[in-house]
C-alpha cells in the first residue's frame, strides 16, 4: 500500500493565519502579553524532553492517559510511558517511526500513527510491540482506543478501525476531501456504540463502531466564495459530546450542537476555530480563528464573554480543570482563565516553542507538549476566594 500525499496539506501549512482574516485587511500582530499579578499560584512539578522537536510542523502529537499511566510520543519514534505525578521514565521504546499523531491510549495499548501512515500498538505495561499496520495517508491525529477496537483518522479522509488485539482491519468508510485544506485532522471520538469524527469537507459524521456503517453525517459548514482559500471549511478538532449531545467548531464555517442520535442541528453560529472547543454543564469555550477565546450558552449558543488578551497568539484548543480554562500560545505560554467571567488568572512559561496541541489535565495536573519537544507539568492552586 503506498501513502497518498496530499500536495496543499504539505505545501500550506500557514494558512490557517492567513485565512483567519478578510484577505483586504491587514493580520493583526499577536496580542503582547502585559505584566500580571497572578492571582493563583502555579508549580511547575516537572519537565522533561523528548526529542524529535517540530517547530516546523503542526503535528497531532499529544500527552494522553489511561489514568496510570502518562504517554507522550516525539517524531523521532520514541514513545514514552511517565509516572502521572514524578515524571519518571517508567519505559521508552523507539519505534523508528516518524510519527505524528497520538499517541492514544486505553484497553492496556498505547496506539500511535506516523507521517508515513504506520499505525503502531504498544503494550501499556512494558512497552512492547503488539502489532503495526497500515493506512493510506500521514496521520495527524491522536487515534481513538476503546474497549476491543482502535480507531484511525488518516489525512485522507478514510476513517479506519483496527482490532485492538492483533491490529487486523475492521472496516473503512472515507469522505471527499476538498483539493486545499488546512494542516490537521479531527481526532475520532469513541462515544458508546459509534464513533464521532470531523471532516475537511464540512462534515461530522457518525459511524457504527462494530460495522463501520455511516449512522448519519450533517453538514456543518457548506464552501462559499471564489477562491479555493475563501471555502476552507475544515473540522479538524475533536468533536466533544456530553449527554446526548455533540458539540463541534469548523475553520471559516460554524459551532454547532448536534442531536447525538441523529444528526439534526439544534443550534449553529458562524463562529470559526481550527482549534477547537471544550464543554462543561453549562458552558461551551472556544478559540477563535483570532485567537480570542469565547464561552457560549451550552443549550444555545448565546455569547457569555469573551477574552481578547491573547488576540492572534496561536493559540492551542482549551481544556478545563474544575473552574480554571487553560490555553497555550505560540511562544509555549500556558495561560489560566477563570471559566466563569474569562478573566486571566496566571501564567507560566515552557521552552518558548509553540504549543499546536492542546494540554491535558489529569486529577490537577496540566501536561503541556511544546512543538520543541517539551513536555511540562503544572499544578496549579485553586482561586483563593476574595473577602467581602
Amino acid at each position: 500500500m503506498t501513502t497518498r500525499w496530499l500536495p496543499a496539506v504539505f505545501a500550506l501549512a500557514f494558512l490557517a493565519t492567513l485565512a483567519a482574516c478578510d484577505k483586504d485587511k491587514e493580520v493583526d500582530p499577536p496580542a503582547e502579553l502585559v505584566k500580571m499579578k497572578p492571582r493563583i499560584e502555579v508549580d511547575r512539578l516537572w519537565s522533561t524532553g523528548l526529542g524529535g522537536g517540530t517547530k516546523e510542523l503542526r503535528l497531532g502529537l499529544r500527552p494522553a492517559s489511561d489514568g496510570e499511566r502518562l504517554y507522550a510520543a516525539s517524531h523521532d519514534g520514541d514513545v514514552i510511558a511517565f509516572d502521572l505525578k514524578t515524571g519518571h521514565t517508567l519505559w521508552r521504546t523507539n519505534t523508528k517511526l516518524a510519527l505524528a499523531g497520538g499517541p492514544g491510549a486505553g484497553a492496556g495499548r498505547v496506539v500511535a500513527g506516523s507521517s508515513e501512515g504506520d499505525i503502531v500498538a504498544l503494550n501499556a505495561a512494558d512497552g512492547t510491540q503488539a502489532w503495526k499496520a497500515r493506512v493510506n495517508g500521514e496521520v495527524l491525529a491522536p487515534p481513538a482506543v476503546g474497549s476491543g477496537v482502535v480507531v484511525v483518522r488518516s489525512v485522507d479522509g478514510r476513517l479506519q478501525a483496527f482490532d485492538l488485539k492483533d491490529g487486523h482491519e475492521l472496516w473503512m468508510t472515507e469522505q471527499q476531501v476538498p483539493r486545499l485544506t488546512l494542516r490537521g485532522t479531527a481526532a475520532p471520538v469513541i462515544v458508546g456504540e459509534v464513533v464521532i469524527c470531523g471532516f475537511d469537507n464540512g462534515k461530522v459524521v457518525a459511524v457504527g463502531l462494530a460495522d463501520g456503517d455511516v449512522q448519519w453525517e450533517t453538514l456543518v459548514s457548506s464552501s462559499k466564495g471564489r477562491t479555493e482559500l475563501a471555502r476552507l471549511v475544515d473540522i479538524d478538532s475533536s468533536a466533544e459530546i456530553i449527554d446526548k449531545d455533540v458539540y463541534v467548531a469548523g475553520f471559516q464555517g460554524r459551532t454547532a450542537m448536534l442531536a447525538l442520535d441523529s444528526g439534526q442541528i439544534w443550534w449553529s453560529r458562524d463562529e470559526s476555530s481550527d482549534r477547537g472547543l471544550t464543554v462543561d454543564a453549562d458552558t461551551i469555550y472556544i478559540t477563535d480563528a483570532n485567537g480570542d477565546i469565547q464561552a457560549l450558552k451550552r443549550r444555545d449558543g448565546t455569547p457569555l464573554w469573551k477574552q481578547p488578551a491573547l488576540h492572534q497568539r496561536g493559540l492551542s484548543g482549551p481544556v478545563l480543570d474544575g473552574s480554571m480554562l487553560i490555553v497555550a500560545d505560540f511562544e509555549g505560554y500556558v495561560h489560566w482563565l477563570d471559566a466563569a467571567t474569562g478573566d486571566l488568572l496566571a501564567r507560566s512559561s515552557t521552552d518558548g516553542n509553540r504549543v499546536t496541541n492542546r494540554p491535558l489535565v489529569v486529577n490537577g495536573i496540566v501536561y503541556v507538549l511544546t512543538d520543541g519537544g517539551r513536555l511540562s507539568a503544572f499544578r496549579p492552586e485553586p482561586p483563593r476566594e476574595q473577602k467581602g
